[in-house]
């Protein structure tokens, strides 16, 4: 990592003011605790559960209503302040797809992309000038990757909502369950694409990243999955298992090393994406600008999920 840098401030006293998901347990929370360390840095979570840094409001994601409500509460709270970086690392997996949410989507697909979305189209109007936006992914959206669960069929926006409607829906609920998941990272990596090239953002200097922290063991990304997943997720997050698993492949992380690469992500800590790029994949332990999969690569299929997602949550098309 290069050396830290100042992060940008817009708000009282050149204080930088951070909006963040998935910042009370696993990496995120370590994120967390880093960028309150920050003596200049204002960190707003939206949490369901107690938050042990920054300031919380309640924010459940497989609640449309209640992504409204949270993005209303920020707003009222930071008065006419800006945000200088909106961090949306909150993310699930189920074993299967049958969960749906209280508006009817599909759980995993509503939690990691749609919740995200509408709260990135309600905050983005409040974003500062030269604000950094931060999208969580994974690398299992890309079968390159070959990280072994069922890679993207398509980012159809409709489909991942309604997977019951999905002509080629696999009948194992195993495999279903992994494809919403790793379609929902694509749909991510495509969400930062459309941002960035979008010409009704009206923010000099955006940067946008979607970040892939590789396969962290011990996180709460296992929490739905069953009793003998969790108990291995848990068990190889230890440092005892951990860090010989570490030593055999690049796409393994502790959650110190992602913790620490999301924070210089936000912070502007680290080298800036190059022109045209905006996937970071940390790969043993150091932060890469790299290719994502071909399809998250395509403008069309970019602008699509954007238009299609903005018919689900209720926004308008534009902006």
């Amino acid at each position: 990592m290069s050396p830290p840098a100042p992060a940008p401030g817009s708000g009282a006293g050149g204080e930088s003011t951070i909006v963040m998901t998935g910042g009370t347990s696993g990496f995120g929370a370590i994120t967390a605790e880093r960028l309150t360390r920050n003596g200049d840095t204002r960190l707003i979570l939206g949490a369901r559960r107690a938050a042990p840094s920054g300031e919380p409001i309640p924010l459940d994601l497989t609640s449309l209503d209640s992504v409204r409500a949270f993005a209303a509460a920020v707003r009222e709270r930071l008065g006419g302040a800006g945000i200088d970086a909106l961090v949306l690392n909150a993310g699930v997996i189920h074993p299967d797809v049958t969960g749906r949410t209280a508006d009817g989507f599909e759980t995993t697909f509503a939690v990691n992309h749609l919740g995200h979305y509408l709260l990135l189209r309600l905050l983005s109007p409040a974003l500062a000038d030269r604000a950094t936006v931060v999208l969580t992914t994974s690398g299992t959206h890309d079968p390159a990757t070959g990280a072994g669960l069922a890679t993207p069929r398509h980012a159809d926006a409709e489909l991942l909502a309604h997977p019951d409607r999905d002509p080629d829906l696999d009948p194992r609920a195993r495999t279903a369950g992994q494809h919403a998941y790793t379609a929902s990272k694509l749909c991510s990596v495509l969400t930062a694409r459309a941002l960035a090239g979008h010409p009704d953002t009206g923010r000099p200097g955006l940067t946008v990243i979607a970040y892939d922290p590789g396969q962290v063991f011990g996180t709460g990304l296992a929490d739905h999955l069953p009793l003998p997943m969790r108990t291995a997720w848990s068990l190889l997050g230890t440092p005892v298992l951990g860090a010989p698993l570490r030593r055999l492949s690049p796409t393994l992380n502790s959650q110190v090393a992602a913790g620490e690469a999301l924070t210089d992500l936000t912070l502007g800590r680290c080298t800036p994406p190059p022109r045209g790029e905006s996937y970071a994949a940390l790969r043993r332990g150091r932060l890469t600008w790299t290719a994502p999969s071909t399809l998250a690569r395509s403008d069309e299929l970019a602008r699509a999920l954007w238009d299609d997602s903005a018919r689900l949550v209720g926004c308008s098309i534009e902006g």
